[in-house]
């Protein structure tokens, strides 16, 4: 096989593959274990899994550094968090993914950290609060508005100030960025989303180029329990090795889907950051009147979570969380899927009626 570097598409689909040989399987077997015969590694279910292993390498891979799966999302946003030495500074955008956020509000209750909570963490906005901060938390885009961050000039920022730069890259995708490659110290996804892409796990994972990091976060998910299930870790490599498809061809979905929301007399404002599956959109009227809209969708799920390879949407304003951040009330996130698109069209333009 050549040498030269892979294509991430390619990568997504080789990456973690079981050693070619006469009779070996093509997939990383699934792995059910809790007990392994002593005298190697893993000692312990807790400890490993071949299943999880493969995804990791895949994902590690394509993310540029060395992955640690966790059984969530939240769990691995845990993980990275617990970290931080007590009462430290950290910064992060006033509205992340609220699950996170509450994992924020709830260490700076209790003294464990210092929140600086700034409403878009622009370079300027970074500069004024960043002195004495151990940690900056970067989602972007931002979910739901759909801000993009400079990460570049913010991640440049954070690091000569001596912070640890932490990027949510669920919405981007490794294939839409790599924040490593920019200079981040950890990666964040929730793999129930577009990396699994099926609706059908929850999964989380942290990525790193840093070997002491990965370390520590790897017995962080030990000692926490923090593990990912074996069929899960099996669903989501195997949603990994699509991903290239499916991110194509839902995100060509989405860019004429804004095109048509952007001149329906029913839609106020389209939010759209140019490229990824992810739109949100402001109905005119009232919240109610959104509401209506999400619940007239047949073709369309109407349900929390994104990614699918099925369109779903929602009134975000519709949980507390988002409305303690100025969500606007008529805010609909759509989670753009692999259903045609004209299907698609003829379903909002029905519910927007």
């Amino acid at each position: 096989m050549s040498h030269e570097p892979l294509h991430p598409d390619t990568i997504a689909v080789v990456a973690g593959r079981p050693a070619r040989a006469p009779g070996a399987p093509l997939n990383a077997p699934i792995v059910p274990a809790s007990t392994y015969h002593h005298g190697g590694e893993p000692v312990y279910g807790r400890d490993g899994n071949p299943g999880w292993a493969a995804f990791e390498q895949a994902l590690g891979e394509l993310e540029g550094g060395s992955c640690v799966a966790f059984s969530t999302g939240l769990a691995a946003s845990s993980a990275i968090l617990d970290e931080l030495a007590a009462g430290v500074r950290v910064v992060a955008q006033r509205a992340p993914y609220f699950g996170v956020a509450e994992q924020l509000r709830e260490r700076a209750a209790d003294g464990r950290l210092e929140l600086a909570a700034v409403p878009e963490l622009t370079p300027a906005a970074l500069e004024a609060t960043v002195p004495g901060a151990a940690l900056v938390w970067a989602e972007s885009p931002t979910n739901p508005m759909l801000d993009v961050v400079d990460l570049p000039a913010v991640i440049g920022i954070a690091r000569a100030a001596g912070a640890r730069v932490v990027v949510d890259n669920t919405f981007a995708t490794p294939l839409g960025q790599n924040p490593l490659a920019l200079g981040a110290d950890v990666v964040l996804h929730s793999a129930t989303k577009l990396i699994g892409g099926h609706s059908d796990l929850l999964m989380g994972a942290a990525v790193t180029a840093d070997a002491s990091l990965d370390e520590r976060l790897r017995r962080r998910r030990q000692s926490n329990g923090a593990t990912p299930g074996v069929l899960e870790a099996f669903l989501a490599l195997r949603g990994l090795r699509t991903l290239p498809a499916r991110l194509g061809r839902a995100q060509d979905s989405a860019r004429e889907l804004v095109r048509r929301l952007s001149d329906h007399a029913g839609v106020a404002r389209v939010r759209y950051p140019g490229s990824g599956t992810m739109v949100s959109f402001e109905t005119a009227g009232t919240a109610a009147d959104a509401e209506a809209v999400c619940e007239a969708c047949r073709l369309i799920v109407h349900a929390t979570s994104l990614g699918g390879v099925e369109t779903s949407l929602e009134r975000r304003a519709r949980y507390a969380s988002e409305r303690e951040v100025d969500t606007p009330p008529t805010l609909i996130r759509l989670s753009v899927g692999l259903e045609h698109v004209d299907d698609l069209w003829r379903d909002l333009e029905r519910a927007l009626g």
